[in-house]
């Protein structure tokens, strides 16, 4: 763990609460687009102001942030709601500032408020920090771009976690009867006949799993906070056991998903297929048999990644399955850098992100990217499926 994530962490648990986000193209000024500073959503009004901003008027306050534990800016937060605004930004970093650059584009942006005028503000680069980072809250990328309280509890299903909880015979779920269930309550919650696109659909999944698996941990381990432990030794390995149970299901979460999700759509895939040099990717379409029939179209196969953040990683699955040349990959990062995505293409792999997240890339490379509903319709065109 690097000084840098290790601080992060210990600031976000000492105080209790965190707002975190990728940087998007549009925050490093990268879009075109006239507006400055980095932009934060409602929900993370909370972090900023006493109550929300009203439509129709501009409200402000003045702030420090120490960034990194290195240097301190003088910034403010905005709520901009004149005219057709509304939305809310941190300004005025000061000349030189470093990280609103399109080389910082993807980074991890984490807020924490240590007083009431003064803020901790640390980025996290690169796929080991970020990911290191959210392991250690439980969570995914998906979960980002909001306000977290570490304490905060579930309302609206709040009712049938406990149901599930109290039911279970086993001290902690497997991470795929964990997303399973998941779904069934977002079910249960909502009305699934409404009209939902797939993308949202996977992002709302991932997040009641998310907020099941806390209410889980909160059920199971919220005597450690309350109780008298019998030895540090002790301590430490539930600590390590909670952090280890957190790496796993944030690494499986996503897979499991977008399983269902071929599943409910129909479309034919092997996942995990053994492939050349025993290399398992994620999926495959139509599946491993067509993968292995070399009188099969090779251009009537596919291949998909699924990684929650791929800065650095995507070159993981270049060697993945020589007979498929365009390696698609799903993914939850939120904005990555022009250079970057020029040096996938020109290795041939083509971006798969829900769609509202298409937004935080560069432009010049949107029409590129995948949303999860295209790539499925990519895919029954190529299978030459019904839709």
């Amino acid at each position: 763990m690097t000084e840098l994530l290790d601080l992060a962490i210990k600031d976000c648990n000492k105080y209790q609460a965190f707002f975190c986000k990728f940087l998007s193209a549009n925050d490093a000024g990268s879009t075109g687009s006239h507006q400055a500073g980095i932009y934060m959503p409602q929900n993370a009004y909370e972090i900023m102001f006493d109550t929300p901003g009203e439509k129709g008027q501009n409200k402000d306050r003045y702030i420090e942030i120490r960034w990194q534990n290195d240097f301190t800016t003088k910034s403010r937060f905005i709520y901009y709601g004149q005219k057709t605004r509304n939305e809310y930004r941190i300004t005025r970093f000061g000349r030189g500032f470093p990280f609103l650059s399109d080389s910082h584009i993807g980074d991890l942006f984490i807020l924490v408020q240590a007083e009431p005028d003064y803020y901790l503000g640390y980025l996290l680069s690169s796929d080991d920090e970020i990911d290191s980072f959210l392991e250690f809250f439980g969570m995914s990328p998906s979960d980002t771009n909001r306000f977290i309280k570490n304490n905060s509890t579930v309302e609206n299903e709040g009712h049938l976690f406990s149901r599930y909880i109290s039911n279970l015979e086993v001290d902690f779920p497997e991470t795929k009867d964990l997303a399973e269930v998941a779904r069934k309550i977002y079910y249960k919650v909502y009305d699934r006949k409404k009209a939902e696109e797939i993308d949202d659909l996977l992002l709302n999944w991932l997040e009641m799993e998310y907020s099941l698996f806390r209410a889980i941990e909160r059920d199971r381990y919220s005597y450690l906070l309350s109780e008298s432990i019998a030895s540090i030794e002790e301590y430490i390995n539930q600590a390590n056991k909670i952090l280890n149970r957190r790496k796993s299901r944030a690494g499986k979460s996503l897979e499991h998903h977008l399983t269902a999700i071929f599943n409910i759509e129909k479309i034919p895939f092997s996942s995990q297929a053994v492939t050349e040099g025993s290399k398992k990717p994620d999926f495959i379409f139509p599946g491993a048999k067509a993968y292995h029939d070399k009188s099969y179209d090779r251009s009537g196969l596919i291949f998909l990644g699924a990684k929650t953040t791929c800065k650095d990683r995507w070159r993981q699955i270049l060697n993945e399955a020589d007979e498929i040349k365009v390696k698609h990959l799903f993914t939850l990062q939120q904005g990555i850098s022009e250079n970057q995505l020029n040096e996938m293409y020109c290795n041939n792999v083509v971006l798969v992100v829900p769609r509202k997240y298409i937004s935080t890339f560069p432009k010049t490379f949107r029409h590129k990217i995948f949303s999860l509903e295209s790539f499925i319709d990519m895919a029954r065109i190529k299978l030459e499926l019904k839709g």
